[in-house]
């Protein structure tokens, strides 16, 4: 396990090379769909001007409608909006999140394995952290958490383990007193999403954060927002800069809040299903072991037994085949690397791959 901070900042991103198949990145598609597209070209022609309290209050208003937020005394742009927060992407939720721990001297406790940047925006505004490491199948249990932690951060599914962790256990962390943050980046294409999202509860200290890049394929704009305690919100809140969000990435929060990529969501989530299961069936045909029964559009794997995994990775990449290592996630051994879930053929080029890389060693 490495225990380094700047191991936590190794991404995906970083392990895909020119030309190579991406395995490693948890974006699907190549683009965003049309729809959305159309909709962002649109708003090209108001980049002149600078970002309105308009285009803020929209994206927040689709936010609790997708949400089914309550309404609140604090809210100022419609019901429920004191209970969202638009966000240049999750990973700046995190960042706020961990200034809001330093400032009110709270220490923290991170579920691992799991997503690394809040462990390390934590760290680097000198929160203490607390390590809960699961082991496999990585089933989470609420009372492994430090009672006296004044910020716990669990991912639902965790990324890389692709595991769904039971709304009710993540759930019963809240408490007055508590931040308790979940990192909900690949909820939304879960097959049971309403039945595992805790976006919408009203529970003291709840913060769950939501990226609309990764379903649909806006990593380059970073967009995605926050859902939960409105005293905890407004905090993060007051302090940004000015401007945080651009008009584009605003627009696409709303956008990817709207109805109609509620409908468009029913058919990825059918499709990667599929697609998921189809995978499934390939890697365990090829003798390729999956770690733990994946809820999200990624499997945890591990590399061939005996065989040097660092090694072995440059095989594949040798062969045109980028993976995501996973010995920088806390809890995990260097045999785990990480898989996007990707359609029939491009596996069957991993598969292909991978026999080669394994007989060659």
């Amino acid at each position: 396990m490495t225990e380094n901070y700047e191991s936590l900042r190794i991404h995906g991103d970083t392990q895909v090379g020119p030309g190579e198949i991406d395995f490693a990145v948890n974006v699907h598609g190549d683009e965003p769909p049309e729809w959305l597209a159309e909709r962002l070209r649109g708003r090209i022609r108001d980049l002149a001007s600078y970002p309105t309290a308009a285009d803020e209050a929209r994206a927040r208003r689709a936010i609790a409608t997708r949400h089914g937020l309550t309404p609140h005394p604090l809210d100022q742009h419609g019901p429920g909006t004191a209970r969202t927060l638009p966000l240049a992407g999750s990973a700046e939720g995190f960042h706020l999140l961990a200034n809001h721990a330093a400032r009110r001297g709270l220490s923290a406790a991170v579920v691992h394995p799991s997503f690394t940047e809040p462990e390390a925006e934590l760290r680097r505004a000198g929160v203490i952290v607390d390590r809960v490491i699961l082991r496999e199948p990585y089933a989470f249990d609420p009372e492994l958490v430090p009672a006296d932690a004044g910020v716990v951060v669990v991912g639902n599914p965790t990324n890389p383990t692709s595991v769904l962790h039971p709304r009710a256990r993540i759930a019963a962390l809240c408490r007055p007193g508590r931040v308790t943050v979940v990192d909900e980046a690949f909820c939304d294409v879960v097959a049971d999403e309403a039945g595992a999202t805790l976006a919408g509860a009203d529970l003291p200290g709840l913060v769950v954060l939501r990226s609309v890049t990764k379903t649909w394929a806006l990593a380059g704009l970073r967009a995605g927002y926050a859902v939960g305690d409105p005293d905890v919100l407004a905090d993060l809140a007051a302090h940004r800069v000015h401007w945080p969000l651009g008009t584009l990435q605003l627009e696409a929060v709303a956008a990817c809040c709207s109805d109609e990529a509620s409908t468009h969501l029913e058919e990825i989530r059918r499709d990667l299903a599929a697609d998921r299961a189809a995978m499934c069936e390939a890697l365990a045909g090829a003798k390729i072991e999956v770690a733990v029964r994946p809820d999200a559009p990624f499997l945890l794997v591990r590399t061939p037994e005996g065989r040097d995994p660092e090694e072995f990775r440059s095989a594949l990449r040798a062969r045109g085949i980028a993976v995501r290592r996973c010995d920088t996630f806390p809890g995990l051994d260097p045999r785990h690397v990480r898989l996007a879930v990707r359609d029939a053929d491009t596996v069957r080029r991993l598969v292909d791959a991978w026999q080669a890389a394994a007989r060659d060693g």
